[in-house]
């Protein structure tokens, strides 16, 4: 499948998944009032936006939500598994250590051409395998890749922290970005700020069979909430500008699903007006690395997102790190 390089890459097909289980704030409130954790939903909207979360079932691992996804994007595009040649992943929730998720999933599909990998920059995820699936797109390496961000969050979720706990979610997201002569993705960039690892880690590891150090997760909401809204914005501007596009001529915002806040603050500062955002963070919490492809598909399939129409997808997260990609549909 390889061949000449190609001028641009472009999103062919989006597809999501979620679990079957979604659990209202009162549901949650309520559970967590059982092991003497008090909050409310009140709390909870007011402060994030988030009213519900789907939250995986014993069994159902990162690699399956991910699989099915993909083969969401692959039926929206119209095209088989074994068009594709390159599978990049973005995942902090992986299943195992090693292989990685990328490569169970292709095993899941039947892909058998080509190249598969994870990245992994937590919530910022998705926006870094596309940008990576571009690049390497555009050598003529790779023809026609899936790239997908799926999320087991709620494992490594400490369930007596009520700051974080009632946050997240699960789920995946995927496309297909094939490599084109036409305009697709226009402009990305990366970014990362590693003297900040420490405002939102899970900082456990295995070592000797057991598991040494924190394995849930730990957020400083006050330092994340202010790096993101000021790390968003100037990725916003870096982009557009490399695209050579106006603010104004922007047609739809999605940046990470992690907290209404972040989300309105952003689009404020950019001057765009509160309808040109997607919002899902209510319906799907923050679904880390899958949040902006499950954003993206929602947009596209509810009929939003239409051909032709200019898309900033953006991601922020642990590590601490950042990017945009600006995408032609």
């Amino acid at each position: 499948m390889p061949g000449a390089s190609a001028s641009f890459s472009r999103i062919i097909g989006t597809g999501s998944a979620l679990p079957a289980r979604a659990v209202s704030n009162e549901e949650l409130v309520q559970e967590l009032a059982r092991h003497g954790i008090e909050t409310s939903d009140q709390w909870i909207v007011e402060r994030t936006g988030i009213r519900q979360r789907y939250l995986a079932e014993a069994g159902l691992t990162t690699a399956e939500l991910g699989a099915q996804a993909a083969r969401a994007a692959l039926q929206a595009a119209a095209v088989g598994v074994d068009s594709i040649d390159l599978v990049v992943l973005a995942t902090s929730t992986s299943d195992q250590i090693f292989p990685s998720t990328a490569c169970l999933v292709q095993a899941t599909l039947g892909i058998r051409n080509g190249a598969a990998f994870d990245v992994q920059a937590v919530c910022s995820g998705f926006v870094y395998a596309l940008s990576v699936a571009d690049a390497l797109l555009r050598t003529g390496a790779h023809r026609r890749a899936l790239v997908i961000g799926s999320e087991t969050f709620s494992r490594i979720l400490d369930w007596n922290d009520r700051t974080t706990c009632v946050l997240f979610g699960d789920g995946a997201g995927a496309v297909v970005l094939e490599a084109s002569d036409r305009p697709g993705v226009l402009a990305q960039r990366m970014r990362a700020d590693g003297s900040r690892a420490g405002i939102l880690c899970t900082a456990g590891r295995v070592e000797q069979g057991r598991v040494q150090g924190d394995p849930f997760l730990r957020m400083d909401g006050p330092a994340v909430f202010k790096a993101a809204v000021e790390v968003l914005d100037a990725s916003a501007r870096e982009v557009l500008d490399a695209g050579g596009l106006p603010v104004d001529a922007l047609d739809w915002l999605i940046p990470h699903q992690a907290n209404i806040r972040i989300l309105t603050a952003t689009a404020r500062r950019l001057g765009l007006p509160f309808e040109r955002l997607v919002v899902t963070v209510d319906r799907h919490g923050n679904t880390s690395a899958a949040s902006v492809p499950l954003a993206l598909d929602w947009g596209v399939r509810n009929g939003m997102i239409r051909p032709g129409q200019h898309v900033l997808l953006q991601g922020v997260g642990g590590g601490f790190t950042w990017g945009s990609v600006l995408v032609r549909m």
